[in-house]
């Protein structure tokens, strides 16, 4: 202790006196430039070497936990991949590394969230309001990596510390442990992205997306399927959304990495996404939380931000009503719980929307949309394209502090995005017409939503007649293999309900999130009956209680009528089944002339990579379904050799009796008005070339025909 702060020169401590002691506010590791160099966060170069987290590290410098840490050697490695148990090292950042304590009663002492901020700096994480498990949505993740309360300190009643081995052989025990890496390396395998190249990784294109979405999609839903299953203990933080991002990052597989200016390739204008995560894989918008993306252009012998990207979600006070303009508030600036409040700062983001205004270059805008159809209050994500900022002020918020604003105006001559969206609202609200409507509702009330029949190209008036029915006409059912009982789940089929006579039939889960997503890549789905005891709302009868989304039967330009939807389709999502007539196979095809047949014995291509190629050469099920004088929705949508929507069989049964019917569900999230197509399969060879249409999809996939 320094001798002029309460201590003699005899080395005895005058206690009569009070020191003046204040804690730290925070410490931040501050990492400096280079010789000579600098940066946005530090614009002046500064005379110390740059050490970065991970090294190399020059003499006298140590390596520190959480980046590295020394083994038994003395050698500094990477940590493992938290959450997880594996080895494969995970890309920590600095800010965002927070492991909750233990508490002695077994309850957690979790960080709070720290305030929304759209700084590339901000730690944490917009919430998305999406966990399929409906876990508390204020866990602290951060930036998309994840810390599994398990594997920090653990403390017994006896207040000894368990080894995370003994901790992971138990969880094992109590059936909680399953093998993540496993089952990563076994999707990116089927999907060929085990050797993900730097050229994909780096510039995608509309199938590099696609895959990857897909990828993730199929991830995040296993792992709330597999969570969903297991009791979960106090404290462990289940967001599979963020989960299925992290693992896939740790693994490289990502794309579009190489930030640019403009459009990202494989991204349309229009498209949505329901996860911020999403914006990040693909690389529309590669900060996980911040609101404004940004990289360095190099200027002469000096660098300067330029904003590639903007998240506008509604949590600042943005003005976003008008279509082609948006007012944009700038990150930072916050109100503490003290009353403390701080004024943004021309630094980050805002200075690179500054540089932006003058530079006039473009940036890309997504706005978020709160999801009113959902079970969570989440927002969709929409990407509506180019903007260029127009102009810049500074004023005070409704907290009293200074912020920026930035005028954005949109490019012109792009496709509708954000303004169809809110044209969509005045038609529902009735506000505006929908122009070409020739029936308010072509179901006359046999459905939950109306489906609009629309046609504004040219003077038809409407289809051939039939009689709109919302179900399967059996004549017959088939036989089932052994009788049903049903089950007796008063409340509905709940996950990890291990005696559900329902749950087993799917292999121990159910097969659908609470708000109704397909999560099993199962070939066949098992609902429950009109014998089992649970409630119509049970989550295991999706596919019976009729369309969700608010559907429209329209005219095309050159394929007759279509289907579509006013609203957004999530990715998973049940769309309608196909109702009509059970016909037998012989029936069909001797001269029958009806283009609205649904034929399940043909042979169609797999939505994921077939886990075993035997059952590739086997037709899928002995049902043929006429939707001619009969059927609802289904019957209007088109064949397209790169489909929107995919069909599973659906398993209902009853005593004796099996009754299969077909649902169509969405391939990935499809945007309102986007057209709802799937494949109609291929006829077996034997049958020949009878019957053979000329395709118009347009897809760069066309096979140039279809049945």
């Amino acid at each position: 202790m320094d001798q002029g702060l309460g201590s003699d020169p005899n080395g005895s401590i005058d206690k009569s006196r009070v020191l003046d002691v204040r804690p730290l506010r925070c410490l931040v590791p501050v990492f400096p430039n280079a010789q000579g160099m600098s940066s946005i966060s530090t614009p002046q170069p500064t005379p110390f070497v740059c050490v970065p987290p991970t090294g190399p590290f020059p003499p006298g410098v140590q390596p520190f936990y959480p980046f590295l840490a020394p083994n038994e050697s003395g050698n500094p490695t990477r940590p493992s991949n938290l959450g997880f148990g594996s080895s494969i090292p995970a890309p920590v950042p600095l800010n965002s590394f927070r492991t909750p304590t233990s508490q002695p009663n077994g309850s957690t002492n979790r960080a709070k969230r720290a305030p929304k901020s759209r700084g590339s700096g901000s730690v944490g994480l917009e919430d998305d309001g999406y966990d399929d498990s409906q876990n508390n949505q204020s866990e602290p993740y951060v930036s998309g990596f994840s810390i599994h309360v398990a594997d920090a300190e653990d403390v017994s009643n006896s207040g000894k510390r368990r080894s995370r081995a003994a901790r992971k052989a138990q969880r094992a025990e109590n059936g909680e442990e399953f093998d993540v890496e496993s089952l990563v390396n076994s999707i990116l395998s089927l999907f060929k992205l085990k050797e993900f190249d730097d050229f994909r990784r780096a510039s995608g294109d509309n199938d590099t997306v696609g895959t990857i979405l897909m990828v993730y999609d199929l991830l995040r839903k296993r792992l709330t399927q597999l969570e969903e299953a297991k009791e979960m203990s106090p404290g462990v933080a289940r967001r599979p959304d963020l989960k299925a991002a992290n693992l896939l990052m740790t693994k490289g597989v990502r794309t579009n990495n190489s930030k640019r200016i403009g459009h990202v390739p494989g991204v349309e204008v229009g498209d949505i996404f329901f996860f911020r995560m999403e914006l990040c894989i693909v690389g529309l918008h590669a900060p996980s939380m911040a609101g404004i993306d940004y990289m360095s252009v190099k200027i002469t012998a000096d660098e300067e931000p330029v904003a590639v990207s903007i998240v506008s979600s509604g949590g600042y006070d943005d003005s976003g009503d008008d279509s082609d303009v948006l007012i944009y508030s700038g990150q930072g600036g916050v109100q503490r719980r003290d009353g403390q409040m701080f004024d943004q700062k021309l630094e980050r983001g805002n200075l690179a929307l500054e540089k932006s205004l003058h530079r006039s270059n473009d940036v890309r805008v997504m706005r978020g949309i709160k999801d009113i159809s959902g079970s969570h209050s989440g927002k969709i994500y929409v990407y509506d394209g180019l903007y260029k900022i127009q102009e810049s002020w500074a004023e005070k918020n409704k907290s009293g502090c200074n912020v920026f604003k930035y005028k954005l105006v949109r490019v012109p001559g792009q496709p509708e995005a954000f303004s169809l969206w809110k044209s969509i609202q005045q038609w529902k609200d009735g506000t505006v017409p929908r122009a070409g409507i020739i029936l308010p509702d072509l179901t006359s009330g046999a459905e939950s939503q109306p489906v609009t029949l629309v046609n504004d190209v040219d003077g038809e008036k409407g289809p051939a007649h039939f009689t709109y029915i919302s179900s399967l006409r059996y004549s017959q059912p088939f036989s089932s293999s052994k009788p049903s009982s049903g089950c007796h789940c008063s409340g509905g089929c709940q996950p990890g309900d291990t005696i559900c006579p329902c749950n087993q039939r799917n292999d121990g889960f159910v097969p659908y999130s609470s708000n109704g997503v397909l999560l099993t890549d199962k070939s066949l789905i098992h609902e429950c009956g009109m014998t089992c005891g649970c409630p119509p709302n049970c989550r295991n009868r999706i596919s019976q209680t009729g369309p969700k989304a608010r559907l429209e039967v329209f005219k095309t330009k050159n394929r007759g009528w279509g289907l579509r939807s006013w609203d957004p389709i999530r990715a998973g999502s049940f769309i309608c089944e196909y109702a009509g007539d059970v016909i037998k196979a012989v029936d069909f095809g001797n001269g029958n002339d009806d283009n609205y047949i649904f034929d399940a014995t043909r042979y169609y291509e797999p939505l994921e990579p077939v886990h075993d190629d035997s059952t590739g050469s086997k037709a899928p099920f002995p049902l043929v379904i006429s939707a001619k004088n009969n059927g609802n929705v289904a019957r209007f949508m088109n064949h397209s050799c790169s489909p929107t929507v995919y069909w599973k069989p659906v398993l209902r049964e009853s005593n004796n009796d099996a009754y299969l019917h077909i649902g169509f569900f969405a391939i990935r999230h499809v945007p309102p008005m986007k057209e709802l197509t799937f494949d109609y399969g291929i006829v077996s060879p034997e049958k020949g070339e009878k019957g053979k249409k000329k395709c118009l999809c347009g897809s760069i996939k066309c096979r140039g025909y279809f049945y």
